[in-house]
C-alpha cells in the first residue's frame, strides 16, 4: 500500500488526464498501458529487487550491487532531494484549493486570475507549503510501521473511494451547448477512450510514445530511489512478483480513473478546447467546472481537492523517506534527526520556489524549448535529465554488468514463478535503455 501510495500522486491525477486529452485520448491510453506492463514493469521490478536484495536505501544500494557504481545511488538520492521542495509547493497549492472549497469560497477560486494571484503572493503560498511539508515530515518521523504503513492503510482506501465516487458523478453530468444540444459525461468519456487518429504522423506518434514514457516516471515513482527504499523494507518471504503486479495495476487503474473523473466533466462544462489547457487544467479549468455544477459544486470540489491532497501526501512522504533512509544508511543517523534536517532544508528550498513567482521571478528558455521559472527548472533537471540518466545507468548495470539473473533470482528466491522473466531480460537489456536514451535526447534538445 505504501509503494502504491507513492506511485499514486499528482502525476496520476494532475498530469495523466491532460496528456491523454492532448495525445489522442484512447491512443495515449493504449500506448501507456503497453509501456506500463513492459517498460514500467521492468524498472519497478529492478528497483524493488535491488532494495530487498541489498537491504539498503538508494544512496548505498548501488555500490552494494557493484563496486564503482555508487554514483548512480548518489544521483538517485539527489533527485528526490530536488523534487521534494517543489512537490511540497504544489501540494500547498492543492491544500489552498481544498480550503477554498471546504469554506464555501469555490466561486472565488474559479475566477480568472485567482490562481496566478495566489501563487505570486508573498505569504499564502509559503504558509501552505510549510503546512504540507510538516504533514509529510510527521509521517516519516513516526517511522515505517508506525507512520508510512499506518497512514497508507487509511489514505489509500479513502483515495480510491473518492476517485470512484467523483468518476461516477462525472459520467452523469450534462449541459446544453450553444446549439441547444445536450452534451453528457458519456460524450466526454468517448473523447477520453476512443483513439483519435486524425492528423497522426510518424513523428507525432513518436512524441505521444515519449509523453507516455515520461508519464511513467512520474506515475510509478521509478528512477528516484523511492522504490529501492521501499524494497529494502519488503520481507524476504514476501512474494515480490505479486507485489509488483499489484502496484502496476493499482497505479494504472488510478491514472485511468483520474481521466474518467476529469475529462468528461471538463468536456461538458467547458468544451473540448478546455482539455488542451495542460498543467493549468486542475487549478484553472476544474474550479470553473465545479462552480458550473451549481450548489453541489462546492461539495464536489472539496472532495476532489481533498482526494488530490491525500494522493500528494503519500507521494510527498515517499520522496522524503528516500532521502531520510539514505542519510540513515550512509551516516548512521537516527530517523528523527535525519527527518528534521531534511525537512528544514526542504522548507528553505521550498521558500525559494514560492518566491520564484514574485521577488525571485525569472523566465528562461530550456533546451527542450519550454519557458521556465525556478520550479520548472528544478522539474526539468530532476525529471527530464537526471531520471533518464539514472534509468539508463541502472539498465546497463543490471542488464549487462550483473546480468538480469541478478534481479530474477531475487524475485524467485522463495520458489515463486516469474512469468515475465523473458520479457524482463529483453526490456532491461535492450528496449528500456534505448527508449530512455531517446527521451533524454529529446529533453536536452538533441532531437
Amino acid at each position: 500500500m505504501a509503494a502504491a501510495g507513492s506511485a499514486v500522486g499528482l502525476g496520476n491525477i494532475w498530469r495523466f488526464p491532460y496528456l491523454a486529452a492532448k495525445d489522442g485520448g484512447g491512443l495515449f491510453l493504449v500506448i501507456y498501458i503497453i509501456l506500463a506492463v513492459t517498460f514500467g514493469f521492468a524498472l519497478l521490478t529492478t528497483e524493488i529487487s535491488i532494495g530487498r536484495k541489498t537491504k539498503q536505501s538508494p544512496l548505498t544500494a548501488y555500490k552494494n550491487v557493484k563496486k564503482g557504481w555508487g554514483w548512480i545511488g548518489i544521483l538517485s538520492c539527489v533527485i528526490p532531494f530536488i523534487v521534494l521542495p517543489y512537490y511540497c509547493t504544489i501540494g500547498g497549492w492543492v491544500l489552498k484549493y481544498f480550503v477554498a472549497f471546504v469554506t464555501g469560497h469555490g466561486r472565488e477560486a474559479a475566477e480568472d486570475g485567482y490562481f496566478s494571484s495566489f501563487i505570486t503572493g508573498h505569504t499564502e503560498p509559503v504558509v501552505y507549503m510549510i503546512i504540507f511539508t510538516i504533514f509529510c515530515a510527521a509521517v516519516i518521523f513516526m517511522g515505517v510501521s508506525g507512520g508510512i504503513e499506518n497512514i497508507s492503510k487509511v489514505l489509500m482506501p479513502m483515495l480510491i473511494f473518492m476517485i470512484l465516487c467523483i468518476a461516477l458523478f462525472s459520467l452523469t453530468v450534462s449541459k446544453a451547448d450553444d446549439t441547444g444540444s445536450i452534451v453528457t459525461g458519456i460524450d466526454g468519456l468517448k473523447v477520453y477512450l476512443i483513439p483519435d487518429l486524425e492528423g497522426i504522423t510518424l513523428r507525432r506518434f513518436c512524441y505521444i510514445v515519449l509523453d507516455a514514457l515520461g508519464q511513467l516516471f512520474y506515475s510509478l515513482s521509478v528512477a528516484m530511489g523511492i522504490m529501492i527504499a521501499y524494497g529494502s523494507y519488503v520481507p524476504d518471504k514476501a512474494n515480490l512478483a505479486k507485489s509488483i503486479n499489484q502496484i502496476e495495476i493499482f497505479d494504472t487503474l488510478v491514472a485511468f480513473l483520474a481521466g474518467v473523473m476529469i475529462v468528461p466533466a471538463v468536456y461538458v462544462f467547458m468544451g473540448p478546447d478546455a482539455l488542451s489547457k495542460g498543467p493549468s487544467l486542475m487549478f484553472v479549468s476544474l474550479p470553473k467546472v465545479f462552480v458550473a455544477m451549481g450548489k453541489i459544486g462546492n461539495v464536489v470540489g472539496a472532495v476532489f481537492f481533498g482526494m488530490v491532497f491525500f494522493a500528494a501526501v503519500t507521494s510527498g512522504m515517499s520522496l522524503l523517506e528516500a532521502v531520510v533512509a539514505s542519510v540513515m544508511d550512509q551516516f548512521g543517523m537516527s530517523r528523527q534527526k535525519g527527518t528534521a534536517i531534511e525537512t528544514v532544508i526542504s522548507l528553505v528550498i521550498g521558500l525559494l520556489v514560492c518566491l520564484g513567482y514574485n521577488v525571485l521571478y525569472f523566465n528562461i528558455k530550456l533546451p527542450n524549448g519550454d519557458d521556465a521559472q525556478l520550479l520548472d527548472v528544478m522539474d526539468y533537471v530532476s525529471n527530464q535529465v537526471l531520471m533518464p540518466v539514472v534509468t539508463i545507468a541502472t539498465c546497463l548495470l543490471v542488464g549487462w554488468v550483473k546480468k538480469p539473473d541478478y534481479v530474477i533470482s531475487e524475485v524467485t528466491r522463495n520458489g515463486e514463478k516469474f512469468g515475465r522473466a523473458g520479457l524482463y531480460k529483453i526490456m532491461v537489456r535492450f528496449v528500456a535503455p534505448v527508449l530512455v536514451l531517446f527521451l533524454l535526447m529529446l529533453s536536452v534538445g538533441i532531437l
